[in-house]
C-alpha cells in the first residue's frame, strides 16, 4: 500500500506545479515521460519553500520554514512523510544522492526572510547559487540518471542555465519585488530609476550565462534535451521583450509572453531540435 501513497505524494507535487506555473507544466511535458515525476518531486519541493518566504506574509515565517526543514529531514531519514510533497521529494533525493543541493536552496530561502538588499556581488551570486542553481543541478542529475561523470562534465552549464532563468524573473519582477517584499537582488541598481544603460547591462550579463548554458543544452540525453531547450527559448524569448521594453515600462508592469507566442515557441524549437539546429 506504501506505493499507493507515494503515487497520491507524486500527485500533489504534479498539481503544484500545474496550478503554480503553466510555462514550467509546459516544459515539464516535454521531457520523456520516464524522468517528468522526478521533475514534478522537485518543483513540489521548491515552490512550497518559496510560497513560505514570498506569500505567507501574514503568518510566522521564520517559523513554518524552519519546521519545512526539519520535517524534510526527518523524511529523507526515515525514507517517509505524511507530508504528500516531502514524501515525494525525498523518494528522488535519496535515489540520485543529492541531499549535498538541498542545504544551500534552504540557505537561500532564509535569506529572503532577513536579507533585503544584496550590496556585493558575491552575496548575489551567493543567492542565486542557492535558489538557482542547485535547483538546476538537481534536475541535471535527473536528466543524466544520476551519472556523476556526466553531471559534472554539464554541471557548469546547468548552472548557467539557473542563473539566467533567475536574473530574468529578477528583471521582469523589480517592481513587485521591491515594494511587496521589499527585496532588492541586483546590487547597484536603482530600481526605482532604472536607467537604459543599466537594463543594458544587466541583459548583457544574462545573455552571457545563456551563451554558457546552450552548451550543455546541446549535450543533454534526448530524454531531456527538447524539454530544456524549449524551456530556455522561452526564457530568451522573455529577455528579448524586455530587452526591448522601456525601463519606466519593466517597473510599471509585469512583462509576459502570450499564451500564442508561447505555442509558437514550443513549435519552433520543435523544429530546431528535430533539425539539430539549437541555437
Amino acid at each position: 500500500m506504501k506505493q499507493l501513497f507515494d503515487k497520491s505524494s507524486l500527485d500533489c507535487s504534479k498539481r503544484i506545479t500545474k496550478n503554480y506555473s503553466t510555462s514550467f507544466s509546459l516544459a515539464i511535458k516535454m521531457l520523456s515521460p520516464k524522468i517528468q515525476d522526478d521533475i514534478y518531486a522537485i518543483y513540489g519541493f521548491v515552490r512550497c519553500a518559496d510560497e513560505i518566504v514570498d506569500t505567507f506574509d501574514d503568518y510566522n515565517q521564520e517559523e513554518l520554514l524552519s519546521e519545512f526543514e526539519a520535517d524534510f529531514q526527518k523524511a529523507f531519514d526515515r525514507k517517509i512523510s505524511l507530508n504528500p510533497v516531502l514524501n515525494a521529494f525525498q523518494e528522488v533525493v535519496h535515489r540520485f544522492d543529492m541531499m549535498d543541493l538541498v542545504a544551500p536552496f534552504l540557505k537561500s530561502m532564509r535569506m529572503d526572510l532577513h536579507k533585503k538588499e544584496y550590496l556585493t556581488q558575491s552575496e548575489y551570486e551567493e543567492y542565486i547559487f542557492g535558489s538557482a542553481d542547485v535547483v538546476g543541478l538537481m534536475c541535471l542529475m535527473v536528466f543524466v540518471g544520476g551519472d556523476k561523470n556526466k553531471y559534472n562534465e554539464l554541471k557548469y552549464s546547468a548552472m548557467k542555465l539557473g542563473s539566467a532563468f533567475q536574473k530574468v524573473n529578477f528583471l521582469r519582477d523589480l517592481k513587485h519585488d521591491a515594494e511587496n517584499l521589499g527585496r532588492i537582488y541586483f546590487p547597484n541598481v536603482d530600481v526605482h530609476n532604472l536607467s537604459i544603460d543599466c537594463k543594458k547591462k544587466l541583459v548583457a550579463e544574462i545573455e552571457a550565462d545563456f551563451n554558457e548554458a546552450i552548451i550543455g543544452i546541446k549535450l543533454l540525453p534526448k530524454e531531456a534535451k527538447f524539454g530544456v531547450y524549449t524551456a530556455y527559448k522561452y526564457y530568451i524569448s522573455l529577455l528579448k521583450k524586455i530587452s526591448k521594453t522601456e525601463p519606466e515600462e519593466i517597473l510599471n508592469k509585469r512583462i509576459r509572453v502570450s499564451d500564442f507566442n508561447k505555442l509558437f515557441i514550443i513549435g519552433k524549437s520543435y523544429v530546431k531540435y528535430q533539425l539539430n539546429y539549437m541555437l
